[in-house]
């Protein structure tokens, strides 16, 4: 479906728009990632899915839609293999068998950097939809995130905790194994609102 809904978009919109990147994402084992940790483990569900990724009425114009962001990384996946499992875990900050949340130990794990919690003590949530991609022939494996926010600080500040650290030096240890190659952010309108532009 989402291959035919991308030849109809294509076709309609014709010359106004140029193909800079296309990645065919699949599935893997689990719903795991490349690395092989099982994501998207905090997706909010239910009522919390709604107030998490999309946009409400502080904002009346928009309510409805949402921010969303993607990135494609690349994985050094011989180097991430050549890791005991237990370093693995220590980064992604979950055990790679069973999924569990571990605590941190000495390091901010990437669990940890990509929780926000505001001043008030508040957990702010997104939805992940990632999606591992490559080609065996090629020696390119990769992950293609893809996060929709209400709020686009909650995404800011997670990227902030990666790539800075919560304190200075104290990055995410994923990025010694996975190169961000492109990135960009998108407002993506509800429904009603596109009905109105037209």
């Amino acid at each position: 479906m989402c291959f035919e809904l991308e030849r109809l978009i294509l076709d309609a919109l014709g010359d106004a728009v140029t193909v800079a990147d296309e990645v065919q994402g699949f599935r893997y084992f689990d719903s795991r990632d490349l690395l092989g940790f099982v994501d998207g483990t905090e997706n909010p569900t239910g009522a919390d899915l709604t107030q998490s990724a999309l946009i409400q009425s502080e904002d009346t114009p928009f309510e409805g839609g949402s921010y969303g962001v993607v990135q494609k990384y690349l994985h050094k996946l011989d180097k991430w293999r050549s890791l005991e499992t237990a370093t693995q875990q220590s980064i992604i900050g979950r055990t790679k068998a069973d999924n569990v949340e571990l605590e941190d130990s000495g390091r901010e794990s990437h669990k940890t950097l990509t929780t926000i919690v505001d001043a008030q003590g508040t957990e702010h949530d997104i939805l992940r939809d990632n999606m591992p991609f490559g080609s065996p022939g090629r020696g390119e494996f990769g992950t293609y995130f893809i996060g929709y926010t209400r709020n686009l600080w909650v995404i800011e500040k997670m990227l902030a905790n990666m790539f800075e650290g919560v304190a200075a030096g104290r990055y995410d240890r994923i990025l010694d194994f996975s190169t961000p190659m492109t990135g960009a952010t998108f407002f993506a309108p509800s429904y009603s609102m596109l009905k109105n532009l037209g």
